[in-house]
């Protein structure tokens, strides 16, 4: 169903992924007669950790997004009615949802492309031949390093004008291949929450160095509360969530939202260091296993190692609370070296880092891989490490 059809029908409408409909509809239902007046969409939101969420947002916050995205835009030069804006993710995800509204809103060119279209980058190549220039495009990390790895993957993102990059964190070496590669990123945090993206780094910025994901929209605050969390408050702010029949406020009186990551404002902006209840403490420690899943795949694109994939985990440990797990998947037809000389390759790398931020065990996975939206869901890999 289009949006235009969404909208006419009025009230609040749900927008889930086939496999996550019938758990969406039965939230719905439970809630029967206590929706707040409006209209809007009931998105999902959580993925990664915890349950899901069907998130309310409402037409006037997700317009309110579109607009600030284009403040954004325009404070930059670009003329907005003049874009086409690229999207290869889908209408269900808060990053395939906003292009439709941003280019409604601006009057912009969209073009839709499917899953499987972006795994065939010959044809990126001979389709965009056919789209209005300046081009503007969606990502996240795991869509990036598939098309950075093709030759016409690279050539194609090489005629973006800027490409928004989400969803997940962005490994240091993959941002050094996009900034060799002049790649104009422009690495965003957001949530279904917040109605997509709160702030942004400007593509200039990124290739001259700045790490980050830049400074908050004119219509968005940020804080770091306890632990480190990042704290926002918006207008755009969901009106909360479905639980067993009743809507939960996201924010309280304050009107500030505590999300699920931690991270650090400097004078750059924003940057994210990760998810708050996905973190270790390792010896009194605090470790984000994302912070050190990137340092790792760093250490070892500077190897050579040949690896795929890289994962950390915490494990119960008497002695320090929790240690480090590292799982690795090599890369197809790697034959050499054999994944327990990979794994004592690793082991070894690891020795640069912080003894709390060292994997005391490395397990080869052959099946270890990230969501098709690029995503981690650490409790199906815990689950996998228990089994283990």
């Amino acid at each position: 169903m289009t949006l235009d059809a969404l909208q006419a029908r009025g009230g609040w409408q749900l927008l889930a992924a086939p496999e996550e409909r019938a758990a969406g509809e039965a939230a719905l239902a439970l809630a029967a007669g206590q929706l707040p007046d409006g209209a809007g969409l009931v998105l999902g939101s959580g993925g990664s950790s915890g349950g899901r969420r069907w998130c309310l947002q409402p037409w006037g916050h997700l317009q309110a997004s579109a607009a600030a995205c284009g403040q954004w835009l325009a404070a930059q030069g670009f003329e907005l009615s003049a874009l086409t804006l690229v999207n290869p993710l889908p209408l269900h995800h808060m990053s395939g949802l906003m292009p439709q509204l941003r280019a409604r809103a601006w009057g912009a060119d969209l073009v839709n492309l499917s899953p499987a279209q972006l795994k065939r980058p010959a044809e990126l190549l001979d389709l965009q031949a056919n789209w209005r220039q300046p081009l503007l495009l969606s990502l996240v990390p795991t869509q990036l390093q598939r098309l950075l790895a093709h030759p016409s993957g690279l050539a194609w993102l090489q005629r973006f004008e800027l490409i928004w990059l989400g969803g997940a964190g962005l490994p240091g070496e993959l941002a050094q291949r996009a900034r060799q590669a002049r790649l104009r990123l422009a690495p965003c945090y957001g949530a279904t929450e917040t109605a997509a993206m709160v702030c942004a780094l400007e593509p200039d910025r990124f290739l001259a160095g700045v790490g980050g994901c830049g400074q908050p929209f004119a219509d968005c605050q940020l804080r770091l509360g306890e632990q480190g969390a990042i704290e926002l408050r918006t207008p755009r702010l969901s009106l909360g969530w479905l639980q067993d029949g009743a809507l939960v406020p996201f924010a309280g009186p304050s009107l500030w939202w505590r999300s699920g990551d931690g991270g650090r404002l400097t004078h750059q902006g924003l940057e994210v260091l990760g998810r708050l209840d996905g973190a270790i403490n390792s010896g009194g420690e605090t470790v984000f296993p994302e912070q050190v899943e990137q340092r790792l795949l760093d250490l070892a694109a500077d190897a050579g190692l040949p690896l795929a994939a890289l994962l950390v985990l915490g494990e119960p440990d008497a002695l320090w609370g929790e240690r480090l797990v590292g799982l690795f998947r090599p890369l197809p037809g790697a034959g050499d070296p054999a994944p327990h000389q990979l794994a004592e390759a690793l082991k070894s790398l690891a020795r640069q880092l912080p003894p709390s931020q060292r994997p005391q065990r490395w397990l080869a996975c052959p099946e270890l891989a990230p969501s098709e939206l690029g995503k981690w869901q650490r409790g199906h890999w815990r689950s996998w490490l228990a089994r283990a």
